[in-house]
């Protein structure tokens, strides 16, 4: 019989070498997931999941620990650390692929590694082929499988999976089982962006959880599906119309992490080339005189689809709706200036809605075009005066095309801990770590447990 998909991937990935600095690139991700996991740590999503760890005892011997939180059973920190990566909307993304493979592997990844106190080597190699597996298949499950699918929700619990099977050292033939049984719970449906409620979270969490039990009981010998991407009812087959197996097995030259974008703005990242484009239109225009809110008639911004389609939201009514808002985005823009956290609370929503009203977002076929291998946008901002100011961007800041430096990422960090009230001094720590020089995890467990 033919060699299937996950088996050929996995000879596949075991021919590539992992590098010193692959796994620096590796501990940006993680650095970029502690630092949303902190404030995501202070958001009612948190509370209902450590609501339900406090029903269960402490014991004395935990390894396991919520991020900057209590010790707890290795179960529970799965659970609600793989739900705190993407609260705030600011973990890193894979454009092409469409998701976001932090929030799910590195928690899965992380736990095992404290749990059977694993080397920090193993547990960022660990975090590289989690980020290959998932991205691979985001890209390969096709554009129809994004509009009723949560991307992150169905693709990176396969992530979780292989990162659990490398720190459990499971064999071909097993991690082909762990990816066959996880890949036959697929799921996470669209309908949470319709209502006001957390399941994003939840659909994070189990990922995690389904992704990291899959290579646990793979190890003791639950069988799994081998066919489970191509086969008549697998994945491709159900949930996708316009599947590309091959590019599942495609050879690349490097690691597919070093194609995920970070993300600078506290917003969905369809959003993000919106306000590129308004923040580009409004710097040019400051080199002549400062534009005042009074004089704009309208503001359109053309962008693709996809942003479209989550982003169109003229009346948020919480925080999370005012981050799938473009028409929030720009508002906060205009009034404020460049985002900031404050920016999207519930408190600042109602103020900007004269302004939002002026906004108004639009599909450009052009830009549809180059989507999702490019996250682009136009605004047009149209004055009472007769005069337009216009602004294009291609990729959005953060994309590999305009990368983050290494220390504005450390800023970021840096502000998302400080705003969460971690102690300066493990903030420091933890942004100045030489994670290639430490040999296990002790030290980074020491600066992201509760004191």
């Amino acid at each position: 019989m033919e060699l299937s998909l996950t088996k050929e991937l996995l000879h596949y990935l075991k021919s590539k070498t992992i590098s010193d600095a692959d796994r620096q690139r590796a501990a940006l991700h993680v650095l970029d997931w502690l630092a949303c996991c902190s404030l995501g740590g202070k958001s009612v999503a948190a509370q209902v999941y450590q609501a339900y760890i406090d029903e269960e005892p402490l014991h004395a011997d935990y390894k396991n620990h919520v991020v900057f939180g209590e010790a707890c059973h290795w179960q529970d920190a799965l659970l609600i650390n793989g739900a705190l990566g993407n609260v705030l909307e600011m973990d890193d993304i894979h454009r092409s692929s469409i998701l976001h493979p932090g929030p799910v592997v590195i928690p899965a990844a992380l736990v095992i590694a404290q749990k059977y106190n694993l080397p920090m080597r193993n547990f960022l190699n660990a975090v590289v082929l989690g980020y290959e597996i998932t991205i691979r298949l985001g890209e390969s499950i096709g554009r129809s499988h994004y509009q009723y699918f949560h991307n992150t929700a169905t693709c990176a619990g396969m992530g979780a999976s292989l990162a659990v099977a490398h720190l459990l050292t499971l064999s071909i033939e097993q991690s082909v089982h762990a990816l066959g049984n996880v890949g036959s719970r697929t799921g996470g449906l669209w309908q949470m962006r319709n209502e006001k409620v957390l399941t994003k979270q939840w659909h994070n969490s189990e990922a995690t959880r389904a992704g990291t039990m899959s290579a646990i009981l793979a190890k003791k010998g639950l069988l799994g599906p081998e066919y489970i991407l191509e086969g008549p009812q697998g994945i491709f087959n159900a949930f996708s119309t316009d599947a590309k197996a091959s590019v599942f097995v495609k050879p690349s030259d490097t690691w597919r992490l070093y194609d995920c974008s970070f993300k600078p703005w506290p917003a969905c990242r369809h959003a993000h080339p919106a306000i590129d484009a308004i923040l580009t239109a409004l710097a040019e225009r400051e080199q002549t005189e400062p534009l005042a809110i009074a004089d704009i008639l309208s503001i359109e911004i053309h962008t693709y689809q996809d942003a479209q389609l989550f982003c169109d939201r003229a009346t948020p009514e919480t925080e999370l709706q005012a981050k799938f808002s473009i028409q929030h985005a720009v508002a906060a823009i205009l009034q404020w200036g460049e985002p900031q956290l404050s920016h999207y609370h519930e408190s600042n929503l109602e103020q900007l809605a004269d302004i939002r009203s002026l906004v108004s977002v639009h599909v450009d076929q052009d830009i549809e075009a180059n989507y999702p291998f490019h996250f682009g946008a136009r605004c047009i901002v149209k004055l009472k005066s007769g005069e337009a100011l216009t602004a294009q961007v291609i990729d959005t800041l953060g994309d590999p095309e305009k990368p983050l430096t290494i220390e504005q990422l450390k800023d970021k960090a840096r502000m998302l801990m400080t705003a969460a009230d971690i102690d300066p001094e493990n903030i420091n720590q933890i942004v100045s770590m030489k994670w290639s020089q430490e040999t296990d995890l002790a030290l980074l467990t020491s600066f992201i447990k509760k004191p």
